[in-house]
């Protein structure tokens, strides 16, 4: 009976040694990381700057028509250019000759000859067929746009004239087209 008092005495002990302890205050815990600091990105406000609005302006203005040569009215038309052995007219030809039209009809008095070109691939007549059909294209073209079809001449050149001396690709694109030819204003 000794040893079980003596047993008895040690587990009491034990176990007021823990409810003791237990009645302290929980520690507490120990304090979280700071996060590192988040880094946000700096938004930079510009102030918006006004921008002028273009105003459409024509390629010569009316006054000083009557000043230019026929070679620099010519230079205010631009040409309409071709897929190979085709004559109708592309996309970027429609908003070359759409632009030209406004020209034209802004100035009635100005005469004008449509040459239609190709490129040197061909014989010399089925070319100068092909450039005539080319002018003709984009002279239809233009009439359907409102521009009076008696101001408008049309002559093919075929190869005969090309505005590019190459012989590859580059070069023969440049050849199929109409050009524009101020003839009198």
């Amino acid at each position: 009976m000794k040893q079980s008092l003596k047993a008895l005495s040690i587990t009491l002990a034990a176990v007021a040694f823990v409810v003791a302890c237990s009645s302290k205050p929980p520690a507490a815990p120990p304090p979280a990381p700071t996060p590192a600091p988040v880094s946000t990105p700096t938004v930079v406000t510009i102030d918006p700057v006004a921008t002028p609005t273009p105003k459409p302006t024509s390629r010569v203005d009316a006054d000083s028509i009557a000043n230019r040569s026929m070679s620099e009215l010519s230079g205010m038309l631009k040409p309409a250019f071709f897929d190979y052995d085709k004559a109708d007219i592309r996309g970027d030809a429609r908003d070359v000759l759409a632009a030209d039209a406004t020209w034209l009809k802004k100035y009635p008095s100005v005469m004008f000859t449509i040459e239609g070109h190709s490129d040197e691939r061909g014989t010399a007549q089925y070319n100068l067929a092909l450039g005539d059909r080319r002018a003709n294209a984009a002279k239809d073209y233009l009439v359907s746009l409102g521009v009076d079809a008696s101001r408008i001449k049309s002559v093919s050149y075929g190869k005969e004239r090309p505005f590019a001396t190459g012989h590859d690709e580059d070069a023969w694109q440049k050849n199929r087209r109409a050009n524009f030819v101020v003839t009198a204003k």
